[in-house]
């Protein structure tokens, strides 16, 4: 088939999705329909589709998904964000921005268990920015503060993204998991740093001024956390994360035994806190079985779509393309990153892995890319897309948490607007310089 018609398809899905059609009908209409048009023969298509979805998820890594979304819901419901929260904010409340760093903080931590960037943004939505505003913040840099760290919760392992992208590619998903824990680092760092130096050169960025002043001589007799306290709060979720990022680091659990021992840590660490009473247990599987099954149908959708792209020939006529353009290897990265960063302003951060994944690796991989490094830039450039308008689906989740009709969305994505930009920054680092993704493999 030509190249005309497998980027009409593309194009076909990408509206289908506009419009409203669910991902995964867009993805299995889309493959069915191109495969029986391909091949003129229905029944083809139909045996196709069911060979998809027989061996699409039969692999045991895909285990993995239900696990670490069993071990964020368990985490979250167990107040270990708020906590987490507390303690930063008590080490951190002398430090100029202190309470931003705060948030940046906790986001991190918190994210090494969760996977999910929206369950960050609730959490943080409904524990910082109360905090924040009480402490003269302002509310627009509080919310955009609490939707820009968010992003960590897709970038530092556990990773649903990470996931999907690896179960697409066909590499390893514990690399991905040990490649995203410096570009995570990194950018927490250049988050922290922006925060200092809005709260140092541009304080009437960061605070209202007035309110600010007045509780001055208040912060300063405010007591100080006892170290008990400090260590009852944050030991569980220290354990927790070196237990799972530490097996996983060395090698001594796979990514789904990882995900195991990590829900097990953190049922326990609900069962010591008392918070699975009232029904809450059934309200944590039902939504892991929810979450889990979504993601696992998406995943055998795309997986049709990528034998419907691959029988086409598209793949290999995009590579042609951009091969005979004369772009070479980065100028088709530059190209892609565009691309990713344009679809984030209208998709969700799933649709758009869904979609372009399987165009992009086997190009990537004729220009002899490292797939572990190309899926960390990927993930990365997809995370934007949560910060960016007219989507920003961080940012709306933020909105929606707070329910405060004082602050509009607008505010919230003109608060966002300094992590956007530490974004890129580090996107662009680490595009460049693959070591900052691979130095730990």
């Amino acid at each position: 088939m030509d190249l005309g018609f497998g980027l009409a398809l593309i194009g076909a899905l990408v509206i289908l999705v506009l419009l409203g059609v669910h991902i995964a009908v867009a993805l299995f209409g889309v493959a069915f329909a191109g495969v029986w048009i391909i091949r003129d023969n229905p029944a083809l298509a139909m045996r196709l589709l069911s060979v998809s979805a027989y061996n699409g998820i039969a692999d045991y890594l895909f285990a993995t998904i239900p696990l670490f979304v069993l071990m964020g819901l368990l985490v979250s419901i167990s107040n270990v964000g708020r906590d987490t929260f507390e303690v930063a904010e008590a080490l951190l409340r002398r430090v100029r921005g202190g309470l931003g760093v705060a948030t940046v903080a906790a986001n991190a931590v918190f994210a090494a268990v969760t996977g999910v960037s929206i369950a960050s943004a609730a959490v943080f939505t409904k524990v910082a920015v109360p905090e924040m505003t009480r402490h003269g913040y302002r509310k627009a840099f509080a919310a955009g503060t609490v939707a820009g760290s968010s992003i960590l919760g897709m970038l530092i392992p556990p990773s649903l993204l990470m996931i999907i992208y690896g179960v697409l590619a066909e590499v390893s998903i514990g690399k991905m998991f040990v490649a995203g824990v410096v570009p995570g680092v990194i950018i927490a760092l250049g988050f922290v740093a922006v925060i200092i130096g809005l709260a140092t050169f541009w304080p009437a960025y960061v605070y209202d001024l007035d309110r600010r002043r007045r509780l001055a001589a208040t912060e300063a007799d405010a007591p100080a956390m006892p170290a008990r306290e400090i260590l009852t709060k944050l030991v569980p979720i220290v354990l927790l994360v070196a237990l799972v990022l530490g097996g996983l680091y060395t090698g001594f659990f796979t990514p789904t035994e990882a995900g195991g021992v990590g829900a097990f840590g953190a049922l326990l660490i609900a069962l010591a806190r008392r918070s699975l009473g009232g029904g809450k247990i059934w309200r944590v599987l039902t939504e892991t079985g929810s979450v889990s099954c979504s993601i696992l149908i998406l995943l055998i959708a795309a997986g049709f779509y990528s034998r419907m792209l691959s029988m086409a020939g598209v793949p290999t006529a995009i590579g042609d393309l951009v091969q005979a353009t004369g772009l070479g290897a980065y100028g088709f990265l530059f190209v892609y990153v565009l691309i990713i960063l344009f679809l984030g302003m209208f998709l969700d951060s799933s649709s758009i892995l869904l979609i372009m994944t399987p165009i992009a690796v086997p190009i990537a991989q004729s220009f002899n890319f490292d797939l572990i490094h190309f899926g960390i830039v990927t993930v990365i450039a997809v995370e934007v897309g949560l910060l960016t308008p007219p989507f920003g689906i961080s940012v709306f989740t933020v909105k929606a948490t707070l329910g405060d009709p004082t602050i509009s969305v607008e505010q919230i994505f003109g608060g966002a607007m300094p992590y956007i930009l530490v974004m890129l920054a580090a996107l662009v680092a680490i595009a460049a310089f693959p070591a900052l993704s691979l130095m730990l493999l």
